[in-house]
């Protein structure tokens, strides 16, 4: 999503020689970007900034102090959003997938419905009954079903990949292939 806010931004002495956009975005830059907004949510990056040409003077303060509108990049995760996304790291407790900006946990327990084995030498998490593997770099459409972000630079996402059309892509080609045979051969026999 794309926010503007205002803020106002001091600029000190010493970047009174540079291009006053250029020093405001740099810090904003350093302000914003990789934190977490309880509203906004995970801030990627300033997009754009405006800054008003004439500035205000604090007292014992050598800065000057410009108002600003700047755009901010966010992603904010919703609860009960289909995400889809790497996986970039694998344990015993489950997988971290990639979605957007941020690693998200896919416990061991929302996988499949299926006991999982976890091969810690070659990170690879692979069902029991099914023989179905998960390994670095799958490709996942998941479903968020936890969000906990706190101001700063932390925050959590709980995904599940439990429910239909949801898991590994192939395992969802597979699945998708299957009902329409299904429902080719039901055709034929009602028509």
């Amino acid at each position: 999503m794309l926010f503007e806010i205002e803020e106002a931004i001091g600029i000190p002495p010493k970047e009174f020689h540079k291009p006053l956009k250029e020093v405001a975005m740099q810090q904003l830059k350093n302000v914003y970007e990789g934190i977490i907004d309880d509203e906004l949510g995970y801030i990627i990056a300033i997009v754009d900034v405006n800054v008003e040409p004439v500035g205000y003077l604090l007292p014992r303060n050598g800065s000057t102090y410009h108002k600003c509108r700047l755009k901010l990049l966010t992603y904010l995760p919703k609860i009960q959003e289909v995400v889809e996304g790497e996986i970039v790291e694998l344990t015993d407790f489950g997988a971290f997938v990639r979605i957007g900006p941020v690693d998200a946990l896919l416990h061991i327990s929302q996988i499949m419905d299926d006991y999982l084995d976890y091969d810690e030498k070659h990170s690879i998490l692979t069902g029991k009954k099914t023989g179905k593997k998960l390994v670095l770099g799958d490709s996942v459409r998941a479903r968020i079903v936890a969000v906990s972000l706190t101001g700063g630079a932390s925050g959590k996402i709980g995904i599940t990949t439990r429910q239909p059309f949801l898991g590994k892509i192939e395992w969802i080609k597979e699945e998708t292939k299957k009902l329409k045979g299904f429902e080719s051969k039901v055709e034929t026999s009602v028509g």
